[in-house]
């Protein structure tokens, strides 16, 4: 579903040169959607700052942040469609399992 709207990154290879781009194809209106989507959850939704957040600490751009998110919100969307169930936000667990007493 990634790669028909757009946010998947596309593999560009020239002989022994491997890298990714930016997808050029895609349903540009969709595309579109989901960046916006992206944008507007970056300011209003806490989870979705913190991966943003979480992805910049590891070099990415505020671009290349936000695209990420995209397309995480692509996957989620997926996953909806795919087990026919409403999102259901995770719960936040100890990050190393332990608990304070």
């Amino acid at each position: 579903m990634a790669a028909a709207c757009g946010p998947a990154p596309v593999p560009a290879q020239s002989g022994k040169i491997r890298s990714s781009r930016s997808a050029l194809g895609g349903d540009k209106a969709l595309k579109r959607v989901f960046h916006q989507s992206a944008f507007c959850a970056i300011q209003r939704d806490p989870t979705s700052r913190a991966f943003c957040d979480r992805k910049r600490s590891e070099g990415k751009r505020h671009h290349q942040a936000l695209i990420a998110l995209a397309r995480r919100r692509v996957n989620v969307l997926y996953a909806m469609l795919r087990d026919r169930k409403p999102y259901e936000a995770r719960p936040k667990t100890a990050s190393c399992g332990l608990t304070s007493a």
